[in-house]
């Protein structure tokens, strides 16, 4: 009998809900990837772009944030977990002008699919694909 097994990889870390633990966040994806043998992009850019959004939307004193990545096959899970489970991220467009606010609508742009998963509470998982070719 013939059975392909899907190899699983995967990498979990918890980080400080600082600045400085969301630049590690995408640090630590850049050198796991590169240990995996996968491109960096867009990934690099996705969980810099959900870990900042954890430390700014997400932060609760004293509580850090877990950067997770799962491989699948072809496929790159990227989740980010913070203790606001009860501010939900919405993308919206900003005003031309505007300085910031553009952060979901590149996650949404550079992944192949993105969504938000409650709990358990107080947190929520903010996770974004991407597909391998």
């Amino acid at each position: 009998m013939n059975q392909e097994t899907a190899v699983i990889r995967n990498f979990s870390v918890p980080l400080s809900a600082t600045p400085r633990g969301a630049r590690l966040a995408r640090l630590l994806a850049c050198e796991q990837l590169r240990e995996w043998g996968l491109p960096l992009d867009p990934a690099e850019h996705l969980v810099a772009e959900l870990a900042a959004n954890a430390v700014t939307h997400g932060r609760v004193p004293g509580r850090d944030f877990r950067l997770t990545l799962y491989v699948v096959g072809e496929t790159l899970r990227i989740e980010v977990t913070d203790t606001r489970g009860d501010r939900l991220p919405e993308p919206e467009l900003p005003s031309p002008d505007a300085e910031s606010g553009r952060g979901l609508l590149l996650v949404a742009a550079l992944s192949t699919r993105w969504g938000v998963s409650p709990g358990p509470a107080p947190r929520k998982t903010v996770w974004a694909e991407v597909t391998f070719p």
